[in-house]
């Protein structure tokens, strides 16, 4: 089970986000999260603007290959040093599978001192041979990983290497906190929230409206002028501690609750306090 997982060092973060800013096309959306997998902390990098075309039905067969390195920390992970190798073996699979079949990079997952690059490909013959060569020629040491399935549905990206809501709350929590404390901030005064969310009829809103003034929220502000058949906006504030662990305890709760109120909980901003 994926659960998500608050062990980050800055280390792996800078690594993870300078391979997805190189390696990306300008229209992919490549993010990174760290959950725990069967209680042990894990690092998943992934293509996100893949979920809303999944699955193409002219890849339909999954390819996992990558190594398992013996340079890694106690959690699993790679060293910096190590990192270098596995960027450079990432390139040239990439480079072997692209020029053998036609390919979608969707994924890395890295576990348990081990790195492993999830594809979907058209074809999967004459894909094994050249691979095997990569790995003995560049890292003739190191004990390496290729498994080839069926996957039309492309679950593993679905299922498994795409977050879950939780996980995405998380995400885009840290990335707000990130930005305030670019900006300055410490994060260790509580102040007022504001939060965002979008229903579709005024019997949604007030459904949820009753909610958030039970949890001590204030109704800031209500939007209806998009026009006929626009979402209806409410804001609304509390004073909380930006901190990442409180916020999304918050953003996680006030999600679900708008989704049973039909509606969808956005976003969540606050003033910078230096």
């Amino acid at each position: 089970m994926k659960k998500i997982c608050l062990f980050i060092t800055s280390l792996l973060l800078l690594s993870i986000f300078s391979f997805a800013q190189t390696d990306s096309l300008p229209t992919e959306n490549w993010d990174t999260y760290l959950a725990t997998f069967q209680k042990k902390p894990g690092s998943i990098l992934l293509n996100m603007s893949l979920k809303s075309s999944a699955p193409q039905q002219a890849y339909p067969f999954l390819l996992v290959t990558g190594v398992k390195f013996t340079d890694c920390s106690r959690e699993g992970f790679p060293s910096s040093r190590e990192y270098k190798k596995l960027f450079l073996i990432s390139d040239s699979v990439k480079a072997v599978v692209e020029r053998t079949t036609g390919a979608v990079l969707c994924g890395t997952f890295t576990y348990q001192c081990q790195r492993l690059d999830y594809f979907y490909v058209q074809d999967t013959a004459r894909l094994r041979l050249p691979l095997s060569g990569v790995y003995k020629n560049q890292l003739p040491d190191y004990e390496y990983y290729i498994n080839i399935k069926a996957d039309k549905g492309w679950n593993t990206y679905l299922d498994f290497l795409f977050p879950s809501d939780t996980i995405r709350d998380f995400m885009d929590n840290q990335k707000i906190l990130m930005a305030l404390e670019r900006a300055g901030d410490k994060l260790l005064r509580s102040r007022p929230i504001e939060h965002f969310a979008y229903f579709k009829s005024e019997a949604d809103r007030t459904c949820f409206s009753s909610f958030v003034l039970k949890k001590g929220f204030r109704i800031t502000k209500k939007d209806n002028s998009g026009g006929a058949g626009a979402p209806l906006l409410l804001q609304f504030s509390r004073i909380d501690k930006p901190q990442v662990n409180i916020i999304s305890r918050i953003t996680i709760e006030l999600r679900r609750q708008a989704a049973k109120c039909n509606g969808e909980y956005d976003a969540w901003e606050t003033a910078v306090i230096r």
